[in-house]
């Protein structure tokens, strides 16, 4: 009664998209109680497609696939899994209506490529895409054997899931009970201490908890399985609490929040409000503020400062303090928090002045030395950190950024 996923694309193959699908395929899996024990990328070619579905129809109840639905010539999936069984492709009226009401929508020209799309093979169900015009089929060429067809496009899926194929699963009868998780958000504390720290609950088995490391962020995937869903929960809640208790302030959140949306949510909640400055970051901590929705009622903007003349000119960074100090220092940071404050009239203000690298250090001042900076009211608070350089300038970026926000986090929970 297990699930596979096959995802189709050779870009995938190449290292040109991240295949975040078959992660999110797998957590929704994992949420309706449905096993699955393999999954596998092809590339567009016809004749491994055929080959992959045919193997996978003699081992698992269910496979999903995602990609290879459009209409140019490499999108083959339809085809191929016709071919793999023998059958023919049928055009659908509905599927070809669906997709010339979107086109007319869209002011988009009906080109003859796109009735290609409209092609099913004989018995499939239509699995109706409602964002999109690549629909997929739910298809049951064998007996004890389906598949279920995706897009590649990540918003298409998911709307297609959770409005048809996330029930259809759910009446199949798959379910070896019902999955609860949750995922638990940390920074500023290592994976290694952080799982010192948990060693007894990594040990359960029901719930269990795993480790993630990222950049800067530690997670503890918690789940557990239970008849229902309301005894699963049950389960989670005091195991949340206990590593809650234990981390302290160490646990920013959980599930999707990110440090810019704690940030906000907490400004927010207090009527403040917050400006940035930022020169070896580039506009990062900006972009994280601005791409939590709802952010502008509290993120009032942002100066990139990377010349000097731009730190003087708009922040108000003294000559004085760049010449003796150098533009990587705690009085140029304090000066360039102060200056977004006062410029935004925000109540808080952030900056962050850095070496990212590869080039442009010294002994004094390595690559991955980062200044950060706090201010509101009463003052401000800066201080050097060193990420080192042998991840490279995105990562020392990318760190700069969560510091940042986690520093201002810790200092709203303070005041």
């Amino acid at each position: 009664m297990t699930a596979e996923i096959l995802c189709i694309g050779t870009e995938l193959l190449l290292g040109n998209i991240t295949n975040g699908n078959a992660r999110w395929i797998a957590e929704q899996l994992a949420a309706l109680g449905i096993p699955h024990r393999r999954q596998q990328v092809v590339g567009d070619n016809r004749d491994r497609v055929i080959a992959a579905v045919r193997e996978a129809s003699q081992r698992c109840r269910v496979l999903i696939t995602t990609g290879g639905l459009g209409p140019t010539p490499d999108d083959l999936t339809t085809e191929a899994i016709a071919a793999a069984f023998d059958t023919p492709l049928t055009e659908r009226p509905e599927v070809w209506a669906d997709i010339e009401a979107k086109a007319r929508a869209r002011g988009r020209q009906l080109s003859a490529s796109l009735r290609r799309q409209a092609l099913l093979p004989e018995g499939a169900a239509v699995l109706p895409n409602p964002t999109g015009t690549a629909a997929g089929m739910i298809w049951s060429p064998l007996p004890g054997f389906t598949v279920l067809t995706f897009p590649g496009v990540p918003s298409e899926m998911h709307a297609m899931w959770e409005a048809t194929a996330a029930p259809w699963l759910r009446q199949a009868g798959l379910s070896q009970g019902v999955y609860a998780s949750r995922l638990l958000r940390f920074w500023g504390v290592a994976e290694s201490a952080l799982a010192e720290q948990m060693a007894d609950l990594l040990e359960g088995t029901n719930p269990t908890v795993a480790p993630y490391a990222g950049a800067g962020e530690v997670k503890l995937r918690l789940t557990a399985r239970a008849d229902t869903e309301t005894a699963a929960d049950g389960m989670l809640a005091p195991l949340e609490a206990e590593i809650r208790r234990r981390a302290g302030q160490a646990c920013f959140g959980a599930d999707g929040d990110s440090l810019a949306s704690v940030v906000l949510e907490q400004l927010r909640r207090r009527g403040e409000t917050l400006a940035v400055a930022e020169s070896c970051t580039g506009g990062g901590i900006g972009a994280a503020l601005a791409a939590v929705p709802g952010a502008s009622d509290v993120f009032l903007g942002g100066v990139i400062a990377y010349a000097n003349a731009v730190k003087e000119g708009l922040l108000g960074v003294s000559a004085l303090d760049l010449e003796r100090h150098g533009a990587v220092s705690d009085p140029v940071a304090l000066a360039m928090a102060a200056g977004a404050r006062r410029l935004a009239g925000a109540t808080w203000g952030v900056a962050v002045t850095g070496i990212a690298g590869p080039g442009g250090g010294s002994e004094q001042k390595p690559v991955g030395l980062v200044h950060i900076a706090v201010a509101d009211a009463l003052g401000a608070w800066s201080e050097g950190v060193r990420f080192g350089s042998s991840r490279g300038r995105h990562w020392i970026q990318t760190l700069t950024v969560g510091e940042a926000l986690n520093r201002l986090r810790l200092r709203l929970l303070a005041s």
